[in-house]
């Protein structure tokens, strides 16, 4: 059973790096690989190969992992890439539990025309934002963008934006959640809440990229057990942002197709970068992995304390 994560944000709920090598060998409650960004694409070779490379990797130093989540931007929304991407998870091993977010890039058949080509002039090329989102639907078989599951008594919240440009030209690459997903948020956080659990959320966009991002952080900082994962951005691991911590814990997942350092620029060709969790009765530990170099990643192993009040330093 998990210790107690009190109330106290700032100081029950710590983080800190730690060296690959003192991460624990036992077996742990729960393990769940985070991977994003893969951007695999019908025509790109490169996508397919690295997507390849990060499932074997994750499947050879984390085999028994009990599910995997990729948060979005999966390709670029087209129908044949959703092929690509689908024959690459059928090939190759990985959790049969594999949850998808929704990224911006999914609804990026808007941009292409009847020939497919890029084309802003006559964007949306005849494409609506439900039939992107159906497409994305069809490959995890939920009935909304949003959804729950519980796995090995951990409470999983996947979000995902319900609109693009279509809508409003304002959105830009923002997500775009809807009261009632908001409130749903609010909800299945209270579904059988204990204290001493973290909450795993997710959504592609993070959330100074969120258009309803004030009311989101609201929501979430009223539960510091919550462990938020988002991608979008590609910054690479080990980054001093990849994990934030205030009211709750913020968590960037980087990229498998291209990470970049802090002023967006790619970092090399082949790299490609995805993280591990393991829960533990007393922490959860972050370990960050580099799958080109089939290594962990030395600056970007997080150790997150499961603290009980009397561990409480004041």
């Amino acid at each position: 059973m998990l210790k107690t994560i009190a109330l106290m944000a700032a100081l029950a709920f710590q983080s800190a790096a730690i060296p690959a090598t003192t991460v624990p060998a036992i077996q742990p409650e729960l393990r769940f690989p985070v991977i994003s960004d893969t951007h695999v694409q019908s025509w790109d070779t490169r996508s397919q190969t690295k997507f390849k490379q990060a499932l074997t990797d994750l499947h050879n130093v984390a085999p028994k992992s009990d599910a995997m989540v990729i948060t979005g931007d999966l390709g670029n929304g087209q129908p044949a890439d959703y092929a690509a991407l689908s024959a690459i998870l059928s090939g190759t091993p990985h959790p049969a539990q594999t949850l998808f977010t929704i990224g911006n890039h999914e609804f990026y058949k808007a941009w292409m025309n009847t020939s497919g080509q890029f084309s802003e002039k006559t964007f949306p090329n005849g494409e609506t934002e439900q039939a992107s989102i159906t497409r994305f639907l069809h490959l995890t078989g939920e009935s909304k963008v949003y959804y729950e599951r519980w796995i090995k008594g951990y409470h999983f919240l996947v979000l995902g934006s319900e609109q693009y440009r279509q809508s409003n030209p304002a959105n830009l690459e923002s997500a775009w959640l809807s009261s009632g997903q908001l409130h749903w948020l609010k909800e299945e956080l209270k579904e059988k809440k204990e204290a001493n659990r973290p909450i795993f959320v997710f959504l592609h966009q993070p959330i100074e990229q969120t258009v309803q991002g004030e009311e989101l952080r609201a929501i979430l900082a009223e539960h510091p057990e919550v462990i938020f994962f988002s991608g979008h951005t590609h910054t690479y691991l080990g980054h001093p942002n990849t994990l934030m911590r205030d009211q709750f814990t913020r968590v960037n997942t980087s990229s498998v197709l291209d990470p970049v350092n802090g002023a967006d620029q790619q970092i090399s060709p082949e790299q490609s970068e995805g993280m591990v969790v393991s829960v533990y009765d007393d922490k959860v530990v972050i370990q960050g992995r580099d799958f080109h170099g089939k290594r962990w990643i030395e600056g970007a192993q997080y150790l997150i304390p499961l603290l009980t009040p009397t561990d409480q330093k004041l």
